[in-house]
């Protein structure tokens, strides 16, 4: 075909054809180039320390009460402490995350670190898999009465403004872009394993039921002890939930417990 060409229009072709060549590469390069890196599972036979992420607002009281719980049974547990006052950008808060997790690693010589996430604090711990790379980092993560699909008290407090609702407050609305994106594809990306608890007399997560993560081992806290009333404040210090927690970060893989834990 291009010996029909006349030699200016031949020039131009091969030129043309090795432009869009190079673009080809070129698109090809930044394609694999923006895929995350990809995932290493730890194993589970071996659990390491655990981190306990503060939800909005950075209070550790109820998680003190877990962690001391945990140390108890033997394990290294620390509440990681939130990015400024705990109000401002979940990522910000991912990256405190991170930073802890390397920090307990290199501390204890641990491979890989189980991460329990309370109230928004679940939500940083998601970001940190999904975003920065802690699905090579975390054996187990568990959600711990986390709006995981926003907080409808989120949304009507954004109605009243920054002053009232600050940036972590907006991003926890069920339509922020935050949410949006960590929903829109894999709710339990590949790494740990998972586990979302709840409890269904939440009333700062609205609906309690925005607590379930698909790919997880869910459940409400009611569904194990159906006569347990436990508020959202007081979910990391009720015996029976300590004791659901503790079971979950165990050698065996996650499952619903048995009742005897209430």
């Amino acid at each position: 075909m291009l010996d029909r060409l006349s030699p200016a229009r031949r020039r131009f072709v091969l030129v043309a054809a090795a432009v869009a060549l190079v673009l080809i590469a070129v698109v090809a390069t930044a394609v694999v180039a923006s895929r995350p890196d990809p995932v290493a599972p730890v194993a589970q036979e071996t659990p390491g320390p655990v981190l306990l992420v503060p939800g909005y607002g950075g209070s550790t009281a109820a998680l003190d009460v877990l962690a001391g719980a945990l140390r108890s049974e033997g394990r290294d547990a620390t509440v990681v402490r939130p990015a400024g006052d705990g109000t401002g950008d979940l990522r910000e808060q991912a990256q405190a995350l991170d930073d802890a997790a390397s920090s307990a690693m290199d501390r204890t010589g641990a491979d890989s670190v189980d991460v329990v996430g309370y109230s928004a604090g679940g939500v940083v711990s998601r970001l940190w898999v999904a975003d920065l790379g802690g699905g090579s980092l975390a054996r187990r993560v568990i959600t711990l009465a986390s709006p995981n699909h926003g907080t409808d008290l989120a949304s009507l407090a954004s109605g009243l403004g920054a002053t009232a609702c600050p940036e972590a407050c907006q991003q926890l609305a069920p339509d922020s872009d935050l949410m949006a994106t960590l929903d829109a594809s894999d709710e339990t990306p590949p790494g740990p394993a998972w586990v979302a608890i709840w409890t269904e007399d939440d009333k700062t997560v609205v609906p309690p039921s925005s607590g379930a993560l698909e790919g997880a081992t869910a459940f409400a806290v009611q569904d194990v002890c159906p006569d347990l009333v436990v508020a959202h404040p007081d979910v990391p210090r009720t015996p029976a939930v300590i004791a659901m927690v503790e079971a979950e970060l165990g050698e065996d893989e996650p499952t619903v417990p048995a009742g005897s834990v209430c």
